[in-house]
């Protein structure tokens, strides 16, 4: 019993000294940082549809995501709002196949989404979704598709988390510029996520359906090929331009959400 008790009291004065030494060591480390770090989960429950809320591959209605667009400039402030996360996606791909129509869809500008001008250069858009307690601020950085532009290329393409290549459905040139687009996207970051969009849904299911076939076919060999999630889009009837930024909301939080795969042709491809 005496041992026993000897033991005890020798392993509680430890613990107080461990203790104590663990505290003087995280006092010097946050002295040494300046300021703490701290990270933030999101809520699991971000992506998962509420409870009668409307479901369906389109729905903007079917995540409690709220979104807003953020139209002011960006300042310094934003690095040190806690709640706020910012991130940075780009669009690439040729001119006239709807980069700016898709856009300006989920963005939500009302007054560029009539006339809008194609666009030359770099165009910059800024959407906030509010999740609970915290905010997501992505800014979408969209290149031009003329040959001017590509000297915008490695200005929106570095530090971007995600990058769309996006073609048109109807016109099969522009889906054989996608390698081309990847590679020269690539030379600038490794690391972005790689989503394919076809865009102009609404137009390409008035093809013929061995035309169909034959574009969709070659849109998955090069999805595959890229490592990248494809999906078919029409800024028109906003079909699958909400769920992209869901997917891409997704992957990087590592959300408990998820699309279905659809590869029936006539309807909008999803294929990963």
């Amino acid at each position: 019993m005496v041992n026993y008790t000897l033991r005890r009291r020798i392993r509680r004065r430890v613990l107080v000294l461990r203790r104590c030494i663990q505290h003087v060591m995280d006092r010097i480390l946050t002295c040494c940082l300046g300021k703490p770090v701290h990270y933030r989960m999101l809520p699991i429950s971000v992506m998962t549809p509420p409870s009668g809320s409307v479901s369906g591959p389109n729905s903007a209605a079917s995540t409690t995501v709220v979104c807003q667009k953020s139209s002011a400039p960006r300042s310094g402030r934003e690095s040190v709002d806690s709640d706020l996360v910012a991130l940075k996606i780009s669009l690439l791909g040729d001119s006239q196949i709807g980069k700016t129509s898709f856009l300006v869809k989920y963005v939500g500008d009302d007054e560029k989404e009539e006339g809008e001008p194609q666009t030359t250069g770099l165009n910059l858009m800024d959407k906030t979704l509010t999740v609970r307690d915290a905010r997501i601020s992505y800014s979408i950085w969209e290149v031009g598709g003329d040959n001017k532009s590509q000297d915008n290329l490695h200005v929106a393409c570095k530090d971007s988390v995600a990058i769309l290549f996006m073609f048109d459905l109807t016109s099969r040139c522009t889906l054989n510029s996608i390698p081309t687009w990847y590679h020269r996207a690539r030379k600038w970051n490794q690391t972005a996520i790689p989503i394919l969009i076809g865009t102009k849904f609404d137009d390409f299911i008035q093809l013929p359906l061995d035309l169909q076939w034959a574009i969709a076919s070659q849109a998955r060999a090069y999805a595959k090929a890229l490592n990248a999630t494809l999906f078919f889009s029409s800024a028109t009837y906003n079909i699958n331009v909400n769920k992209i930024f869901k997917f891409i909301t997704a992957k990087l939080f590592d959300l408990p959400w998820t699309v279905e795969r659809n590869l029936t042709i006539g309807e909008p491809i999803i294929d990963f």
